[in-house]
């Protein structure tokens, strides 16, 4: 992938060392959005408090206003030069977002609201809740931002074995994907149908959801190369084994030994990776209707 040299976006937020204050996120597959405090969050809150010497009715009335419990001290993050090196490359690919988006939604009339993307370490608080590194990226509506741990890209290549500089570029793409489908309304006409729905029904349409966000994926990828000429041989191929590899059935299969398909949020390998191909070979965002599609 060529983005060397490219323009840095402004909107990176560095929270690394920060301590954070939070668990939740990447959920078996990109996009997977923090869980509000449940029973097991009360009792996570409560070993923190306990941890940290901290006052649990504090952290709790932190936690449902949506803000940060107080933050314990913590040694200062010392980041390294290949850490530095995906600070810079993740500015980069966030631009080129921003570039593409900014684009894309002028031609439908539209403004394209430029998204933040929060940089941490282990833990994190967003407005959708106490969050960490173990579940992966996210894409939280509530103060349209992206989290991402850097450590995360190692997982990818050893757990997933997704290699390339294109399949971390892809990560990022879909959770912005995410922050387009909030500000088409999408996000939220889809919350609410899972409000009405059974599991089984509010599973499909996350699966709907994410597929979207894969295509989306897609054509910043056809964009970004038209405008700026960012792929090189190999880059798609990369992304779409990035696709398949983290697939509900490939992730189950992996965990467990057998698929339950009523209880995928993400869809499989091959419709990650189809709705993807998808939307760079279209590059047009009206054709991602993945709620009416005959076939996912």
């Amino acid at each position: 992938m060529r983005w060397e040299g490219g323009r840095e976006s402004d909107n990176v937020e560095d929270q690394r060392g920060d301590g954070g204050g939070g668990f939740g996120g990447f959920g078996g597959g990109f996009g997977g959005q923090p869980i509000m405090l449940s029973g097991t969050g009360l009792v996570i809150l409560i070993i923190i408090s306990l941890v940290f010497g901290l006052n649990p009715l504090e952290l709790l009335q932190d936690a449902q206003q949506g803000a940060p419990p107080p933050p314990a001290v913590h040694a200062p993050h010392e980041a390294g030069p290949e850490e530095e090196h995906l600070k810079k490359f993740v500015s980069v690919v966030l631009a080129e977002t921003e570039d593409v988006w900014t684009e894309l939604f002028r031609q439908q009339g539209l403004q394209y609201r430029k998204p933040h993307l929060v940089l941490f370490n282990g833990r994190v608080a967003s407005a959708c809740g106490l969050s960490s590194a173990a579940t992966g990226p996210f894409y939280c509506p509530g103060d349209e931002r992206v989290y991402l741990d850097l450590s995360f890209y190692r997982e990818l290549r050893q757990r997933f074995q997704a290699q390339g500089e294109f399949a971390q570029a892809y990560v990022i793409a879909h959770e912005v994907g995410h922050h387009v489908q909030k500000q088409l309304g999408i996000n939220e006409q889809v919350q609410e149908m899972q409000r009405r729905s059974d599991r089984v029904r509010a599973n499909h349409l996350s699966v709907c959801l994410e597929l979207q966000a894969d295509f989306f994926a897609g054509v910043w990828a056809r964009h970004a190369d038209e405008m700026q000429h960012i792929l090189d041989p190999g880059d798609i191929e990369s992304a779409l084994r990035c696709a398949a590899a983290i697939g509900d059935d490939r992730l189950q299969k992996q965990a467990q030994g057998y698929v339950v398909p009523d209880s995928f949020t993400h869809g499989t390998s091959a419709q990650r990776a189809r709705w993807f191909r998808l939307g760079y070979e279209t590059g047009d965002m009206t054709k991602g209707d993945t709620f009416n599609a005959k076939e996912l």
